[in-house]
């Protein structure tokens, strides 16, 4: 039985509702899907990261972080205006993207450098349904970009915790990284692979 409906459209959002697996769900699509350990692109952090993370750890016992606007505005773009100062790349936020009726919708944020790198923010806090949309998000660049570099990534996070993703173009496979970063713990290591990512040229 097909998951996707032939006479409906579908936003990127949608798919986060879905409840099936992201395996059946990229399937639709012509895409493999796999949980591995990622061997992740990793770049120097060229200035101390210690006061943001400072700032995290003294002010966030104050904040509410119960909605999805609360961890974006006080968690997701500390850290990504924090990135400016490592690497000069293009944020664009909200960005409409249409590839077919099965394949658009807006981007949370779609960071533009040597390599294009998505971020999702959860919804619900959902990780595992968020991972779902941030893999369809990837097929839906695959189609839209050039074919200008074999490997596409891509993060989800709730603010506090970050996953990675990419998308292999010519195998067509979707790869989940098993392990996490957490927020301010493992910010260091997230940046390192920010910067990693975004540096690399692409091949």
């Amino acid at each position: 039985m097909s998951i996707l409906k032939k006479d409906k459209s579908y936003t990127f959002s949608d798919y986060f509702e879905l409840s099936y697996p992201t395996e059946e769900i990229v399937a639709e699509l012509g895409y493999q899907y796999q949980l591995t350990k990622l061997t992740l692109p990793r770049g120097v952090v060229s200035h101390s990261l210690e006061k943001l993370q400072t700032m995290f750890y003294e002010k966030l016992p104050y904040i509410s972080l119960t909605s999805e606007t609360a961890k974006r505005e006080m968690i997701v773009a500390p850290i990504l205006l924090e990135l400016l100062d490592e690497i000069k790349v293009k944020i664009d936020i909200e960005y409409p993207v249409y590839v077919s009726e099965y394949l658009k919708g807006n981007l949370d944020y779609w960071i533009h450098s040597t390599r294009q790198f998505l971020v999702v923010e959860a919804k619900k806090a959902d990780m595992e349904k968020g991972f779902t949309q941030l893999a369809i998000e990837l097929i839906a660049m695959d189609q839209y970009l050039d074919a200008t570099s074999d490997f596409l990534y891509g993060a989800i996070t709730i603010g506090d915790l970050w996953r990675f993703g990419t998308l292999d173009r010519q195998q067509k496979r979707i790869l989940k990284d098993i392990d996490s970063f957490r927020v301010p713990l493992d910010l260091e290591e997230l940046f390192q692979v920010l910067i990693g990512i975004l540096k690399t040229e692409q091949k």
